[in-house]
């Protein structure tokens, strides 16, 4: 899976599952200011993560990413390292 695919995945369901204006979506958006990802969302976020990319999300890697790009780059480590 190349990281253009992750990105799309994640935009699609950013769009279609939190309800996220596309046009909002950048690789410089900050995940809780810019695209208002709260607590609730991120739980949502986990589940879809684990269903489209099989694995679990951490809470405590994810302490780091703010960015929409950090966090495609944070999907791509860890599809790479199962």
């Amino acid at each position: 899976m190349t990281k253009e695919e992750i990105k799309e995945i994640v935009t699609n369901f950013l769009v279609e599952e939190l309800e996220i204006e596309e046009n909002k979506i950048a690789d410089e958006a900050l995940l809780k200011d810019d695209l208002g990802i709260d607590s609730l969302d991120f739980v949502d976020i986990v589940v879809i993560v684990e269903r489209n990319f099989g694995f679990k999300i951490k809470p405590e890697e994810m302490a780091d990413v703010r960015t929409l790009s950090h966090f495609v780059d944070y999907i791509e480590s860890k599809v790479y390292t199962k």
